[in-house]
């Protein structure tokens, strides 16, 4: 299989994982300082990667994320037959669908190391009747129904029976949406399997109870650049013109990540650090600013300025060493124009160097909440109250550890970030997840300051 992957990719795509587990070790209690980028979208980019399939011609993707999340989505398209190269010095990506795809070749073991695979569902389904896919992966954050799937693509004709660790789905043909789908969850990859299924159905679908995240409006931009028309972007109703047959050449640039820059201003407020984080896309991070000014954030944001997609509102972002208080609210999610659920751990290092108590309400997922305890090993005083609920006090005096990484990509690197603040040498193992989110990270850190050292064991 691996032979196989490597010659449909032009032996030019990825590493197909790490050899071995990887681990951090990190010396903490430095000062930060200078200016970092903020990377491409994590979730825009596999959003991105699957709604290429819709497309018989050629996507070019500018500055892809080359994460372990994407890895893992272009090696199963690897092997369904889809030919994908990194361009430009491996810059950018270029996607090329074969006219007909080896659906039965696909690599499973790839595919359930990733959640994105359910995105598949949307653009499949406008390519063959009958397929399968492997049950979804990715972080353990407890159970996460499949549900709003198929209840949002049963409009458009798609049955799934999830048996045997694989959803089977079955196309009924000339299935039209007789009225408004209305989703059942304001779910992020719910919308973009809606909107995957809707933009090459031939007429016209409106999708209620959409999220208006960043990722949505990211593939929502890309469709427009397919041929299809979008009405309401940024909105929870959506309007889609949909076209029966896409074949364009199509150069398109994922807009920056907006929880990754969440965590770079983490990394400067728990280390009490001045540092620039430039290109951050700020419509998506203004309640957080928000929320960070009350409790005493010292701050100044630069003159907006457009992402390459020419869509999205980026500025520079300059934090400094500031006194904190805790908030007066319990910090939550919501669905955009909310606090972002992925940045929603990111307080709770934040809340560990604030004057008082915090309460943290992480609704959306099982298990989240259980892994933030993990920052009491390096000092912090994280109460857990039930599996969703953390009582953070502050202000915490930090000390080394060796810990093994939470299996959850967002409480990892808060640990990370801990850790950064944290007197003397810890160690973080099995750093995989952290890896599936983001690039270069710890190399990234280094260059504004930090000392992370990379190693495998022996």
């Amino acid at each position: 299989m691996i032979a196989r992957i490597g010659e449909a990719l032009d032996s030019e795509i990825v590493s197909l994982g790490y050899a071995g587990p990887m681990h951090l070790r990190v010396v903490g209690g430095r000062r930060l300082s200078g200016s970092i980028d903020v990377k491409t979208s994590k979730n825009a980019c596999v959003a991105l990667l699957c709604a290429s399939l819709l497309n018989s011609g050629r996507t070019i993707l500018r500055k892809v994320a080359r994460i372990e999340e994407v890895y893992r989505i272009l090696e199963v398209l690897a092997s369904i037959g889809v030919r994908a190269r990194w361009i430009n010095d491996g810059s950018d990506l270029e996607i090329v669908p074969p006219a007909r795809l080896e659906l039965e070749a696909m690599d499973t073991e790839a595919a359930r190391r990733t959640r994105s695979v359910i995105m598949f569902l949307g653009p499949l389904m406008r390519r063959t009747e009958r397929f399968r896919i492997p049950y979804a992966g990715g972080c353990d954050l407890g159970t996460r129904t499949v549900q709003p799937h198929m209840s949002a693509l049963r409009h458009f004709g798609l049955e799934i029976t999830a048996t045997g660790g694989f959803y089977h789905a079955q196309v009924a043909g000339g299935v039209s949406p007789k009225r408004a789908i209305v989703l059942t969850e304001r779910g992020d990859t719910v919308t973009e399997n809606a909107l995957l299924a809707a933009a090459r159905h031939d007429g016209v679908t409106v999708i209620r109870n959409a999220s208006s995240n960043y990722m949505v409006q990211d593939l929502c931009f890309f469709l427009e650049e397919l041929g299809v028309r979008v009405e309401g972007i940024g909105s929870t109703t959506l309007t889609v013109h949909g076209v029966p047959f896409i074949e364009r050449d199509v150069d398109y640039s994922p807009s920056e990540d907006p929880v990754e820059a969440m965590s770079l201003l983490a990394a400067a407020v728990v280390t009490s650090s001045e540092l620039t984080i430039r290109r951050v896309p700020v419509e998506f991070l203004e309640i957080e600013l928000a929320v960070l000014e009350e409790m005493g954030l010292d701050h100044d944001r630069g003159a907006e300025y457009a992402a390459a997609n020419g869509r999205t509102r980026l500025v520079d972002l300059t934090v400094r060493p500031s006194k904190l208080d805790s908030p007066i609210d319990k910090i939550h999610p919501m669905p955009f124009p909310g606090l972002n659920i992925d940045n929603v751990p990111f307080f709770a290092a934040i809340a560990a160097v604030a004057q008082g108590s915090t309460l943290i309400h992480d609704w959306v997922y099982d298990n989240r909440a259980i892994y933030l305890t993990e920052l009491t090993r390096l000092g912090a005083s994280v109460k857990l109250l039930d599996p969703h609920r953390v009582l953070v006090e502050g202000p915490t005096r930090w000390r080394a550890a060796e810990m093994m990484c939470p299996p959850a990509l967002r409480p990892a690197v808060v640990v990370l970030l801990a850790m950064l603040a944290a007197e003397g040498t810890s160690v973080l193992r099995n750093v995989y997840v952290i890896n599936r989110g983001y690039e270069d990270l710890a190399e990234r850190l280094n260059a504004v300051g930090a000392q992370i050292e990379t190693f495998r064991d022996i």
